[in-house]
């Protein structure tokens, strides 16, 4: 299924709406205004909150957890590199390839895609193109996506 993450550019926080190829609006990301680090909450359109993502502080390199009913599921890290950036995905066993600076990559699990990121360039804020194969993998696939361009934000500002 493919989804479109629309970042809303006039706003005190962070704020998407993610909506499926029929323009149906399916989930709602939320940031705090004011907080140390970044905080993001991921909502259904009935307004009940799916997932949660939460920058870590006190660490060498970015470090994002999300967590899902409560629960911890995965916990995306940078990786200290030279040349291209590289991120960890703990938890699920998912791995991370591709080309960040273009904003073109991928999450797998044992070489099979979960979902494929493509940003739009001409748009005004960010807005990707994720296209997932297991809709079972849906809620995660957008925290981690969420956690990465987080992770890229916050290494341009």
């Amino acid at each position: 299924m493919k989804l479109y993450m629309n970042e809303k550019v006039f706003s005190w926080k962070d704020k998407f709406s993610i909506k499926t190829e029929s323009g149906e609006d399916r989930y709602y990301v939320e940031g705090k205004a004011i907080s140390l680090g970044k905080k993001l909450r991921i909502y259904d359109t009935a307004g009940n909150e799916l997932a949660f993502v939460n920058q870590k502080l006190v660490s060498l390199t970015p470090k994002f957890t999300i967590e899902i009913n409560d629960e911890e599921v995965a916990i995306i890290k940078k990786k200290i590199t030279f040349l291209k950036p590289k991120y960890i995905i703990e938890g699920p066993g998912w791995e991370v390839k591709g080309n960040f600076f273009s904003h073109d990559y991928e999450i797998t699990e044992n070489g099979r895609t979960i979902v494929a990121i493509h940003k739009k360039w001409m748009s005004w804020g960010d807005a990707f193109e994720l296209d997932i194969e297991d809709e079972s993998q849906e809620v995660l696939a957008v925290a981690a996506v969420l956690a990465i361009d987080a992770v890229m934000d916050s290494q341009n500002d």
